[in-house]
């Protein structure tokens, strides 16, 4: 049973949603969110990044930065820049990006459901991210950025999804990026039941990205709890503001690695040490792998197809079987000594949409001196180290499209 519930959303009105919408929150930092904004006061990055409008000193996490937020919010509400709705309602949220669609509900999730782990997770948190989402949703007493949810696939909920894109949308535009948003508002107290009771029978929910708002929304619930005994919770601040997707729409790219040296290893000791675990060949141009356990390399200007020979990993194991996992624990590690990719400031991380060609950039550049191309982890493996209760290792996944910030907002005060 997953347990979602609609509420009066607090959105722009259809002429100035494209003006609006913003990337989310931790896509940008804030030098870039300053220059995207600067000529778009109606920009929900004032909210979302409060310190664009503080000087460029700033550090973001400032008491004053907070307040800004909540004095924009307020400001943006005054200005009918963002206007609630009458009643209770759920919302249908489209992207289209070149020949991949996705279709979510965007909805307000059960904390309980969180917390007695029927919304499952697969990354741990940290906790300085979490206290910057507290903050922030405390400050404007709201949920500004959804997280991303995703369910195994229901083609009762699918029928349902596919006639309400039948009628005509609330807010329709294409971003900068090229990426489609098609909004539409579900006020029918009837389609309303309908959805909640198809939802009763959806087991879990698993997040896809989006766990440090989701437990950030958690850890404020609890505090009123404690602060609220006769609580009923049916309280806002006990649901999180969220977009499900079906997961066989959702698209995951690759994270790729780069890396600054190779050790103290010269190239010929360095692939030397690769092909006692790796089968390796070269490849005529960059290597985008096209199945799993497959991986490009990209050292001194030429490119080379690895493959993780078998007996280096435990098909059986949902954790250690991934790329990510097979790379670090086969090459990163004991080759590249990189223990902790967390903090280990000679490898960074490269979404897949930047393509390989931004790999090649940064090793020809010298500065890096070789580079990986993984291919995408599934949903499917996502799926099965959540049910397991496991926890992905870092930067696993990469979701694209990415959910603007702003179409909708779920105050919890």
């Amino acid at each position: 049973m997953s347990i979602i519930r609609p509420f009066p959303g607090l959105r722009p009105p259809k002429d100035l949603a494209e003006k609006v919408a913003s990337p989310p929150y931790d896509v940008l930092n804030s030098e870039e969110a300053r220059e995207m904004a600067k000529k778009n006061p109606e920009s929900f990055l004032h909210v979302n990044k409060p310190e664009i409008d503080l000087p460029p000193d700033t550090n973001p996490y400032a008491d004053e930065v907070y307040a800004k937020g909540r004095e924009n919010l307020r400001k943006f509400i005054d200005d009918g820049i963002l206007i609630q709705d009458d009643g209770h309602c759920f919302y249908l949220y489209a992207q289209t990006w070149n020949d991949h669609r996705q279709v979510g509900l965007v909805t307000a999730a059960s904390v309980q459901e969180y917390i007695d782990d029927k919304i499952k997770k697969h990354e741990h948190t940290r906790e300085e991210k979490e206290k910057d989402r507290i903050r922030h949703i405390e400050a404007l007493g709201a949920q500004v950025g959804p997280v991303f949810l995703t369910y195994l696939a229901s083609p009762e909920i699918d029928a349902v999804i596919d006639m309400i894109q039948q009628k005509e949308p609330e807010y329709d535009f294409t971003a900068p990026d090229g990426i489609q948003h098609t909004f539409w508002v579900i006020s029918s107290k009837r389609r309303i039941e309908m959805i909640t009771r198809l939802f009763d029978s959806v087991p879990l929910l698993y997040v896809a990205d989006g766990h440090h708002r989701s437990a950030s929304a958690t850890i404020i619930a609890q505090k009123r709890r404690e602060a609220n005994p006769d609580y009923t919770g049916a309280e806002p601040w006990n649901f999180f503001l969220t977009v499900l997707f079906p997961h066989n729409q959702l698209k995951i790219l690759s994270y790729n690695r780069v890396v600054k040296d190779l050790n103290e290893n010269s190239i010929d000791d360095f692939i030397e040490k690769v092909e006692e675990r790796f089968f390796l060949s070269k490849a005529d141009d960059a290597v985008e792998p096209d199945r799993i356990k497959l991986f490009g390399m990209y050292l001194s200007g030429k490119w080379y197809r690895l493959e993780v020979k078998p007996e280096f990993f435990d098909e059986n194991d949902p954790v250690n079987s991934l790329d990510v996992a097979l790379l670090q624990n086969n090459l990163l590690s004991p080759i590249l000594g990189i223990e902790d990719p967390r903090k280990d400031k000679r490898i960074d991380f490269v979404g897949g949409i930047r393509g390989t060609k931004e790999l090649e950039k940064r090793v020809d550049s010298g500065e890096m001196q070789v580079a990986f191309s993984l291919h995408a982890t599934t949903i499917e493996q996502l799926i099965a180290i959540a049910d397991a209760g496991e926890i992905m290792p870092p930067k696993s996944t990469w979701f694209e499209p990415k959910l603007r910030s702003g179409l909708v907002i779920h105050q919890i005060e």
